[in-house]
């Protein structure tokens, strides 16, 4: 799989746009089920663990990430929008050890649209929009462009793992 990365700094927009083997409803569920977006949303060396997971316009969704150092950066999101299985809207933050936002951190919204493509495949598409070019500029250099690359990375596998339970 690849995942193609375009930035925008004009309208402060980052979208990465990756195709999996798979129906849109499959696709959606790697979003809606805590357990299967705990094993793809963090980079392989910080796996995420989901503790809270309310996928429904105002809900929140809280996680941690925990490095190869034992550190657990922590983060949320406060969803504005869900249409399965097709669209989620939510502004990712980062917070504190105790949950609380991370105030010191810019928060992104995150646009995220799964549509049927020719094949039976589906196209899966993240834009994350910055509050502006600074914060943008920010989070690149905290490697938040790789970060969400290599967790998309993690896909194919989980996908590839059901269909062969399937035969």
């Amino acid at each position: 799989m690849t995942v193609t990365v375009r930035k925008d700094p004009s309208s402060r927009t980052m979208t990465l746009e990756a195709e999996f083997d798979a129906s849109p409803e499959r696709v959606w569920q790697l979003w809606a089920d805590p357990r299967q977006l705990e094993r793809w949303w963090g980079p392989p060396t910080y796996p995420a663990t989901v503790d809270a997971h309310d996928l429904r316009p105002g809900g929140r969704v809280e996680y941690h990430m925990t490095g190869p150092e034992g550190d657990q950066p922590r983060g949320y999101w406060e969803v504005d929008e869900v249409r399965p299985p097709h669209k989620l809207v939510f502004r990712d933050g980062f917070a504190n050890e105790d949950g609380t936002p991370n105030t010191e951190l810019p928060m992104t919204t995150a646009r995220v649209t799964i549509q049927p493509i020719d094949g039976g495949k589906t196209r899966m598409s993240i834009e994350n929009e910055f509050p502006s070019v600074e914060a943008m500029e920010q989070l690149a250099a905290m490697g938040t462009e790789e970060g969400l690359t290599q967790a998309l990375g993690q896909i194919d596998a989980i996908l590839a793992e059901e269909r062969d339970q399937t035969r």
